[in-house]
């Protein structure tokens, strides 16, 4: 059968059933508040925890996780390198002035190389390191640890409302990387950051996105 897809339309991956049961956490998440973001439209193939590891997405993939993104002949991978491919193509996440792009393309790499690492470490202590005789002293130490980025963090942001200026990808990968820490209620003990957050998921783009991914989970009825 021939395909009628439009060879422009974008194409993303998620999962069928996401781990977190569709609380925004998945990272398709981020990808799909960027494209509403920039108001462009876009299509999801579901695919399971099985099928993500055999060759049809993996040769999308590499790694084979989630998500990916597909346009024409173009397929991208890892959340940074679409939400910065979906700034620069369409406009609203990335400021006009050059130096300004430059601060808020800064950002995105300071939530995924600096932020994230420590606070992915809590999924580590708890679900893969959970049973181990040293977790339970393992674990007060990364705690510390995502306090002290998160500490820096607050302390530059101050009463802005955004990291720098109006809202950009750096904001939203910032966003994306702290709602992880929600869970464990790091977040909290920095007022400044959860209000942050909560501004973030207020836009109407983030609204829309979670919706979708959520609609994926919700329970059949």
């Amino acid at each position: 059968m021939t395909s009628t897809r439009d060879p422009e339309t974008i194409v993303i991956t998620a999962f069928e059933r996401s781990p977190d049961g569709g609380k925004g956490l998945a990272r398709d998440t981020r990808v799909r508040w960027a494209l509403e973001e920039v108001g462009q439209p876009y299509e999801v193939r579901l695919v399971s925890f099985a099928a993500k590891q055999e060759r049809p997405h993996l040769d999308r993939h590499p790694f084979g996780l989630i998500p990916t993104y597909e346009q024409g002949d173009l397929v991208l991978f890892e959340t940074g390198a679409i939400v910065l491919h979906v700034a620069e193509r369409f406009g609203g996440l990335l400021p006009d002035d050059a130096a300004a792009r430059a601060r808020a393309i800064t950002w995105m790499f300071a939530a995924l190389s600096t932020v994230e690492p420590p606070i992915l470490e809590l999924v580590t202590v708890k679900f893969v390191e959970g049973d181990r005789s040293w977790a339970a002293e393992r674990a007060p130490l990364v705690h510390d640890r995502i306090r002290v980025r998160l500490a820096q963090l607050s302390h530059r942001l101050g009463e802005a409302e955004w990291l720098d200026g109006a809202f950009s990808a750096g904001d939203l990968m910032m966003v994306s990387v702290l709602q992880r820490a929600r869970p464990s209620g790091l977040l909290d003990e920095f007022p400044t950051l959860a209000a942050y957050v909560a501004r973030a998921e207020a836009r109407p783009a983030y609204q829309r996105a979670f919706a979708a991914q959520l609609a994926i989970n919700a329970p059949a009825g």
